[in-house]
């Protein structure tokens, strides 16, 4: 009786062309991605900012601001700042309800502008401040601070 034989040629066949496919394939690849900037607008065009817009600053000393009206405390004792915003939010609630529009539905998005050196820490101290006055969604602004 003789042994019998796998013929492998069928299989080094296809194991070639599917080598030659992944070999044209490869270089169609995008190596990188191109993007485009966009040109910078001038004066005439820059968007204004919404003026119910909150932003709470911690300083370099870490003294806290409300739209670069100083004097609201420091992170140690952010006090100051939560009742200031809570003041805010009753204001623009009583606004909404003179003006016959649902309360709930005021602006109460704040943002937090802190450098990248500023602990971690703090930044927490104040997100709590600033959640225990009714802020609602809560955003994070790090550098680019003048």
């Amino acid at each position: 009786m003789t042994n019998p034989k796998i013929n492998v040629t069928p299989l080094i066949d296809v194991l070639l062309v599917l080598l030659i496919i992944f070999m044209v394939v490869s270089p169609a690849r995008p190596s990188r991605f191109e993007t485009k900037m966009p040109s910078e607008m001038p004066d005439q065009n820059k968007v204004l900012p919404n003026p119910q817009t909150l932003i709470v600053t911690i300083g370099a000393d870490s003294a806290l601001q409300i739209n670069k009206q100083a004097e609201m405390g420091n992170v140690a004792e952010p006090e100051k700042l939560t009742s200031a915003l809570t003041d805010v939010f009753r204001l623009r609630a009583e606004n909404a309800a003179r003006d016959a529009v649902d309360p709930q539905s005021i602006e109460r998005t704040v943002f937090i502008k802190a450098r990248s050196s500023t602990s971690y820490g703090d930044v927490a101290k104040i997100v709590d401040a600033v959640k225990a006055s009714g802020a609602s969604p809560i955003s994070l602004i790090i550098d680019g601070i003048d």
